[in-house]
């Protein structure tokens, strides 16, 4: 599934393309996808402009003119496309647009100015909601969301606040939306093994030095990851088409019986909660 990164780089490049664009139509081959109808979507879309896009935890919204906004999440295999009309006749082999993993096209927004915005999504989990931008709060899906680890107010007692009076294992805090926003399976692994913690320690057996630690590899893993635009160990794509690149330097996930990059020992894997955890048995010691 898309996490923080991937979206932070879809939503950035969105707000590059699509601000100024004007709904012309909508098709799809997939109305399950539609949480508000697709009736009711294509009547109420049409004619609107894009005012700007945002991200909130694993959410994008593009909020359009009328006080409306147009709400996705990618679920497990989703990714947006930006692209001229037309597209296939212009491009040519080994183009990004024409990776398979891009081909799964179930919604088109057709834009003016000759461009769309396709929802390809492989498993057809996807999501698409239309809401009242003001009644934002009361969406269930956004409304009991965590703190956004990569603003500037989610400091070093914020993340004390958030873990106070938790219970269980720290993996499981770290995936779980209302504690913080947007951190997934693929950074919690990298996240842990950057600050060194088992990931089935206990929150209240968190030294303070541990949640220093931390605290400082949420922000500095995360913030790499937006830089790197993303991770395509799978399925995800960015706008144009393209894989990101956060594969290529990731530490532990989805490297099992390979050596650590700190300490050579083979990084192993367990699983938490039925998620596959990768960790390494030396770095990161069980107490």
């Amino acid at each position: 599934m898309p996490e923080l990164p991937e979206v932070q780089t879809i939503v950035s490049d969105l707000n590059k393309k699509l601000k100024g664009h004007v709904f012309k139509k909508i098709w799809t081959d997939w109305p399950k996808s539609f949480q508000t109808s697709f009736a009711i979507v294509k009547k109420e879309l049409v004619g609107r402009k894009i005012i700007g896009v945002r991200r909130r935890a694993k959410n994008i919204l593009i909020d359009l003119s009328g006080s409306k906004t147009l709400l996705i999440h990618l679920k497990m295999t989703g990714h947006l496309l930006y692209r001229e009309r037309g597209w296939k006749n212009k491009v040519k082999k080994n183009h990004p647009l024409l990776d398979p993993y891009n081909q799964y096209i179930r919604t088109i927004f057709y834009l003016d100015k000759n461009r769309e915005l396709a929802f390809s999504d492989l498993r057809r989990f996807g999501e698409i909601l239309l809401i009242n931008t003001s009644q934002e709060s009361e969406v269930p899906r956004l409304k009991k969301l965590g703190p956004e680890p990569l603003e500037p107010k989610f400091n070093f007692s914020r993340l004390k606040k958030v873990l106070k009076n938790k219970k269980g294992q720290i993996k499981t805090a770290l995936l779980d939306q209302s504690v913080i926003a947007g951190i997934g399976n693929i950074y919690a692994d990298e996240i842990l093994w950057e600050s060194q913690i088992h990931p089935r320690t206990k929150i209240d057996q968190l030294t303070t030095g541990q949640n220093k630690k931390l605290f400082f590899s949420i922000k500095k893993v995360l913030r790499r990851a937006v830089r790197y635009r993303g991770t395509s160990v799978a399925d995800y794509r960015d706008l144009s088409g393209k894989k990101g690149k956060y594969q290529q330097i990731r530490k532990v996930y989805q490297r099992t019986g390979e050596p650590c990059p700190r300490c050579k020992t083979l990084i192993k894997k367990i699983k938490i909660n039925n998620r596959g955890t990768n960790y390494c048995p030396y770095c990161q010691k069980e107490k």
